[in-house]
């Protein structure tokens, strides 16, 4: 009988907590750059790899063509989120994030850069804490930004089931879309008790009046503020592709323009300046020389005078 109650309360058992069970969100980040970046990209890589405690930061990647090789390193490290930054000529920054190792892939370029050193946020918050995410109401507008928002979320969302997180939610990060660009700040939540100045700013007079008369009314109530804790910065997106670091593309950005073709604009653009002083300095010359006033031309020897004394004394 003790062998029969047994295998029956094994059987309860496993059937409640099957009952119980609940899909666990596992998700871990590798983040890992590229050689060539400059002090302040690495700043940013660890800013965001303390604010992210599901993550783990590896050593940069030897190459930039093969990228397919991040989902050997992410397989490795049983990561399934990859946040892959590639620095192009030490100046422009570009972000891959992949969900590893089916994908898909966003590649955006990173502008507008602010570490939390750079500009002494006042803000701080616990390490290890999880993050408020807010979006913009704009992303669910259209398909391609839907897929963005899925990643951002798996990649700065963190699980309740890290190892390494505190049980506290202190801190906000929000994505706003603007002109084709997601904006992307971090805010501590700030709780104060409220005082009576607090109650009386923009009240009427009634309310002014009853918490004058009974300020222990408002005992307990706390009043809510973020103050920001950086890092800021400005991501533009550029392609989407299908699978992890390859396969077909699914979206690409029509209007945005690289960094290089800015710069080798700006760069014509002085040129055809330099080219057009030298046109009119040339046409201004040829203008002189036809009205015989050429200021340029060597000087004509004069005739020499019978009265010199090189003449006279020779």
């Amino acid at each position: 009988m003790a062998s029969v109650y047994k295998s029956l309360s094994k059987t309860n058992g496993s059937t409640s907590t099957e009952k119980k069970t609940v899909p666990k969100n596992k998700q871990r980040v590798l983040i890992l750059s590229s050689r060539g970046v400059t002090y302040r990209h690495r700043h940013l890589l660890n800013d965001l790899y303390s604010l992210l405690p599901h993550s783990r930061k590896d050593a940069k990647l030897d190459t930039k063509s093969k990228l397919y090789q991040l989902n050997e390193l992410a397989e490795l490290y049983n990561c399934n989120n990859v946040l892959f930054f590639e620095a192009r000529k030490g100046k422009d920054l570009y972000i891959w994030m992949s969900k590893a190792p089916n994908g898909p892939t966003v590649k955006m370029h990173l502008q507008n850069l602010h570490t939390m050193s750079e500009l002494h946020f006042p803000g701080n918050c616990l390490k290890g804490s999880r993050p408020i995410l807010s979006f913009d109401s704009t992303f669910n507008t259209q398909p391609y930004l839907l897929v963005v928002k899925e990643l951002l979320t798996h990649i700065f969302g963190v699980p309740k089931t890290s190892r390494k997180i505190k049980p506290f939610i202190d801190h906000v990060m929000g994505f706003t879309l603007a002109d084709g660009k997601i904006w992307i700040r971090c805010f501590q939540i700030n709780e104060t008790e409220i005082t009576s100045k607090d109650a009386t700013n923009g009240a009427t007079t009634e309310e002014i009046a009853i918490a004058v008369k009974s300020p222990k009314s408002r005992k307990g109530e706390t009043k809510l503020s973020l103050t920001e804790i950086g890092p800021r910065f400005v991501l533009t997106p550029i392609v989407i592709l299908e699978s992890s670091f390859g396969g077909p593309v699914i979206y690409e950005n029509k209007e945005f323009v690289s960094p290089n073709q800015i710069r080798s604009e700006m760069r014509l653009g002085k040129a055809g300046r330099y080219a057009r002083r030298s046109e009119q300095e040339v046409d201004g010359r040829a203008k002189m020389g036809d009205l015989g006033l050429k200021t340029g031309a060597p000087r004509r020897k004069r005739d020499g005078d019978e009265l010199e004394a090189a003449a006279l004394f020779a």
